[in-house]
Order: C-alpha cells, then structure tokens, then sequence
C-alpha cells in the first residue's frame, strides 16, 4: 500500500512540474520578483530611512515589478554588530551602515571618515566620496564579500549630554556613547571622557536610566530616536560626520540578470541624489524641531568655542594615523584643501 501511495504522489509532483514548467516564465515576472531585503538601524523618517524607502519604490518602477525591495527600518531584523554578518551569510542582502562600522570588520581605512573636524565641509566631503578616493574605499570591501554601491550622508554630529555642554572640557570624566570605532574612542579620549560602546537601539535606554552620560550624533537621528528627551543639553558641534554606505551581498548581486542590475544602479543613482539633496533641510528642521519641543537646550558656539573644539581634537589624527593610514589622512587633506 505504502509503494502504490508514493507512486501516485510521485505521478502527482511529476505531472505538477511539467504544467509548472510550462507556464514557469510567466510565474517568475508576474507572482515571483526578485526579493532584496534592506535592513537597517534607524528611523523611517531620517535621511536614511526616507532614502531606502525611496529605492524601493524606484526599483519596482523600474523593474517593472520584477524587483520587490523589502525595507526593515529600526533594527526590526538586526542590530548594528549583527548586520555585517547577516548580509555576509544572505540573510538580507542589501544595508547602509555608517562608515564607522568596517573598522571592526577590519577595512580600518574606513574609521577615516570618523575623524574629527577632518571635512571643513559638505563640499569637501563630496570631493572625497564622488571621487577616487571614495571608489578605492568602497573596493576595499569586495574581500569581505561586499558590493558599495553609494554614499549617503546623514551630517554632522552634536554633542548632547545630562549637564550644560560649551567648551571641550565640559565633557570631562563624562561616559560618552559611541559607535565601535577606535577614532572615535581617541575622540572622546581626548575630551577627558570615557567612551562606551554600544547598539544604537540601546541608547534611549542607556541615556535615561543614567547608563552613560552623553552621546554624540546628527540632529535628525537625535530628534528620531527622541534622545532630546532624556538629555537636557547640547552642543551644535558639528565635530564629526556620519555617513553611511549602500552595500549589497556580492554573490547575490553578481547573480543578478544584467537588465535588473542596471535599473537598481539607476535606482540607486536617483535615491542618492535625493538623500544627500534632504539630509541636511531634515538636519536643520530637527534642530528647530528639539530648540521647539522645550525639553533641551541647544548651544550654538560662537567662532572661539569651535576653535577651541578643534584645537583640542587636532591631535587624534596624528594619534589614529597609524590605524587608518597616513598616507590616507593626508591624502585626503590635500583633497579638500586642508594643511
């Protein structure tokens, strides 16, 4: 009885496969797209997070539907240590992690962009990313199993921390929240603070129960994360930059039929013009927005107190060169026109 069972099931699947196979070209455009799961930290309502929902609408445009990018905002799938490995191993296939994040994946270059005061400015930064030197970082990837597809800028940081912030020394013997980086530990080494690292899902939390003092980030991913609302204070810095890299999973995307990688790159091309067209208007209506809500009080330093802030972070880059390269740091300052 056993054997005539699985012969009829094995008749069944048989038959089932040839009528599938048939009709198989029609089911993959109309009811199988090509699925890419984008993960990432933060808000939907930040720079990034309107970006990656951007891509997605793009692609399926553009694919015609034969691309679904699924977004996964928050740290719903994976926190910041865990995101790396996911994309290596396929869980998800595409995410936009800060720079900072490749120093521990051990792309050190990367911790570069964590420098303070390293970019005079926006422009600056553009120099540095849409040229040469962003192209031979983004190939430093390609061993880890990674594809860089783009840049996208968040801003600059500010200091926010439970007491009043102006000068350098004011954050003194402070516990400052950062991301794993070794830049950034010398950064707040320098201040006299004490870095702390942790996932950025943690820190609403660790700022309210008095589990670090302070933290450090862009306006917008400040406001988002409603960290305003657990610290009394900042300082409009704009000490340092978060950026962020598109990656994708190499395998996967060399995968891909050519048509689909070339509407994805157009996607793609069209979603980073518009975040870095956006990040800086939501990092200013984010200042406004917490100057507005009454719960923290922003200062703004005078030409002398920003003087004093880079005089005192001006020796981490000759600290960290031997990390991120000095050929590198100086690279860079002859790039945007530093001495």
């Amino acid at each position: 009885m056993e054997n005539v069972s699985y012969t009829r099931r094995h008749v069944l699947t048989t038959a089932g496969v040839v009528a599938g196979s048939l009709a198989l070209p029609f089911i993959a455009s109309a009811q199988s797209p090509i699925v890419i799961k984008f993960s990432h930290v933060v808000a939907p309502n930040t720079p990034k997070g309107a970006s990656a929902d951007f891509f997605a609408k793009r692609a399926a445009e553009l694919t015609n539907g034969r691309v679904k990018v699924e977004v996964y905002p928050n740290s719903q799938l994976y926190k910041d240590k865990e995101e790396l490995e996911a994309l290596q191993i396929g869980s998800v296939q595409m995410l936009a992690p800060s720079l900072a994040k490749f120093g521990p994946l051990g792309v050190k270059e990367f911790e570069v962009f964590d420098l303070p005061y390293i970019f005079p400015d926006k422009a600056a930064l553009r120099k540095v990313t849409d040229g040469p030197i962003g192209a031979k970082l983004m190939a430093k990837l390609e061993p880890k199993g990674f594809k860089g597809l783009a840049y996208w800028d968040n801003g600059f940081k500010i200091m926010t921390a439970n007491k009043p912030v102006k000068l350098p020394g004011d954050m003194k013997g402070m516990k400052l929240r950062i991301q794993s980086s070794k830049v950034l530990e010398a950064q707040m080494r320098a201040l006299g603070a004490i870095p702390q690292v942790m996932a950025f899902s943690e820190v609403y939390q660790a700022l309210q129960t008095g589990v670090v003092d302070g933290t450090e980030n862009t306006p917008s991913n400040v406001f988002t994360q409603k960290t305003h609302e657990v610290q009394a204070y900042g300082a409009l810095t704009d000490h340092g930059y978060i950026g962020y890299a598109v990656i994708v999973n190499s395998k996967f995307w060399n995968g891909l039929p050519p048509d689909i990688r070339t509407a994805l790159e157009t996607a793609m091309k069209e979603a980073t013009e518009r975040n870095n067209q956006i990040s800086q208007k939501d990092n200013d209506d984010a200042v406004a927005g917490m100057k507005a809500s009454g719960k923290i009080n922003l200062y703004t330093l005078t030409a002398n107190d920003k003087k004093a802030w880079i005089a005192k972070f001006k020796p981490v880059q000759k600290e960290m060169a031997s990390r991120v390269g000095a050929g590198l740091i100086e690279e860079i300052n002859q790039a945007v026109g530093s001495k």
